[in-house]
């Protein structure tokens, strides 16, 4: 029987934001995937389809705006929310212009990220809640 759940993957180079969210959206009922790093996260992008990824936007090597490209080349209905500590108007731009469906500084609220979750999930599979 296929797995109905929402497939998330996080992608956060702090282990304890990734830790974190797991623990919150594995009992809220998604399918969680958490990498702390952008190279091992492409890669599983494509062994399994993803729902929603959540990524930051500054890590080391492959950064957020290269995970957003290359997971929308691959999926165009994917839903990619970046999280990051340097929110500038000019990075946002052009995260807007490449797809991402949302932006969220950090510091962020737990609340805050899981209503744009919501919402992604809605535009994906309709309302259903």
């Amino acid at each position: 029987m296929e797995d109905s759940r929402c497939r998330l993957m996080i992608i956060d180079d702090e282990p304890i934001v990734g830790k974190r969210l797991r623990q919150i959206f594995e009992k809220a009922g998604y399918d969680v995937e958490v990498f702390t790093s952008g190279l091992p996260a492409l890669q599983e992008l494509e062994r399994r389809a993803y729902d929603i990824i959540v990524t930051d936007l500054k890590m080391e090597g492959v950064d957020g705006m290269k995970i957003l490209e290359t997971a929308r080349e691959k999926n165009p209905d994917i839903k990619v929310i970046i999280i990051t500590g340097f929110a500038k108007m000019e990075t946002a731009t052009e995260a807007f212009k490449k797809g991402v469906f949302d932006f969220i500084a950090k510091p962020f609220k737990v609340d805050e990220l899981k209503q744009v979750i919501l919402r992604a999930e809605e535009e994906l599979h309709g309302s259903k809640k």
